[in-house]
């Protein structure tokens, strides 16, 4: 007779696959599946979530378009997660601390900087770091953002500030250790944290379902001792709501919070050249083109009158015409020296840096 094992593992690991529906407040056919929700939200605040998206969808395509034109220096495409990016970043208040990735300039540009100033960044210009926004530069290297956030969570909650630090990575951004790190700290300290994972499918060229094998990402916070959820990522009203309810329970000194929103990644990984055809096929992407934000909450307001093709495609002539004047300041900009380059290594420079800067400087002023 076979011995009974103390413990059924295969039961636990199934049980790790139970998960909850993602929230939703409409789904991709346009229907509101959570009424009380979605009569929360006055007409001109669908209105804006949706000039929002518009927003970030030209800025998108007016900005590859520079990039093309070898006016950009790195550049992250976002189209398809403007419901996940806008939702988010519109549910928090300007004396919050942004921590962004890479893919992060248009919550960045909406939390307080310019989008002249996002194109400095992109060259590596020095003055692409310098923003009104209340955040840090886009952080370059995937998941190591998560660990700049803990520390500045602990700094706020430390100068008992009323506000949060709040970041983004991507699927693959889960699957480096800095990811972790970050939360521990932040579940161990309970600090005012909200860690948001955009799920767009692929980190670069891996799918998700590659890099782990987690049921969700929103689980990898469970260790931490950190409370997550799972949110359709192509619905704005349901990202903003979740955001905003994970600000609230934040603020409120219950420690760190982490969202994981489902949702796609259009085009590209980056400007740099990889091209998406190699790594997915047409009919995995075509599901989630019939969920596209903008098509879902166009559908909305237009059954409310509140839409029409006219006034989009007006605001995408402004936006685009606005990203052109935008690029011309960015290309009006002084050159950096080296000699200034030098001059920012070290607060007091060395006897070594000194000289540099002296030759460097003689040089320049010829």
């Amino acid at each position: 007779m076979a011995k009974k094992s103390i413990v059924d593992f295969a039961k636990i690991k199934k049980n790790l696959a139970d998960l909850p529906k993602p929230i939703q407040v409409v789904d991709q056919d346009a229907k509101i599946v959570d009424q009380d929700t979605f009569k929360s939200f006055s007409d001109d605040q669908l209105v804006e979530f949706m000039t929002k998206m518009v927003w970030e969808r030209a800025l998108h395509e007016q900005t590859l378009n520079f990039s093309r034109q070898g006016r950009m220096g790195f550049y992250a495409p976002t189209a398809g997660e403007e419901a996940t990016e806008m939702g988010t970043v519109l549910a928090m208040e300007k004396q919050d601390y942004m921590l962004p990735a890479y893919r992060d300039l248009p919550q960045l540009i909406q939390h307080g900087a310019t989008v002249t100033e996002s194109y400095w960044w992109s060259r590596g210009h020095v003055k692409g770091n310098e923003f009104s926004a209340r955040a840090l530069m886009p952080q370059i290297i995937i998941g190591a953002a998560y660990l700049e956030t803990a520390g500045v969570a602990l700094g706020l909650k430390k100068n008992g500030e009323d506000a949060i630090a709040f970041t983004y990575t991507g699927d693959g951004g889960t699957s480096q250790g800095d990811s972790y790190e970050g939360m521990n700290f932040a579940g161990a300290f309970q600090v005012p944290a909200l860690f948001i994972v955009q799920n767009n499918n692929y980190a670069i060229s891996v799918p998700r379902e590659k890099q782990t094998a987690a049921p969700s990402l929103a689980q990898k916070a469970v260790a931490c001792g950190i409370p997550s959820v799972q949110v359709d990522g192509m619905d704005i009203l349901a990202c903003y709501s979740v955001a905003k309810a994970a600000r609230e329970y934040i603020i409120a000194g219950n420690g760190p919070v982490m969202i994981e929103t489902l949702t796609d990644r259009y085009g590209a990984h980056s400007s740099a050249g990889d091209d998406p055809s190699r790594y997915r096929t047409k009919a995995a992407q075509q599901p989630w083109f019939e969920r596209d934000p903008l098509i879902r909450m166009r559908k909305i307001l237009t059954d409310k009158k509140l839409w029409s093709q006219e006034k989009e495609d007006k605001l995408v002539t402004e936006y685009k015409n606005s990203f052109k004047d935008a690029i011309k300041e960015a290309d009006a900009v002084e050159p950096e020296k080296v000699s200034d380059m030098l001059k920012r290594t070290f607060e007091v420079p060395t006897p070594e840096i000194k000289a540099q800067i002296a030759e460097f400087e003689e040089k320049e002023s010829k």
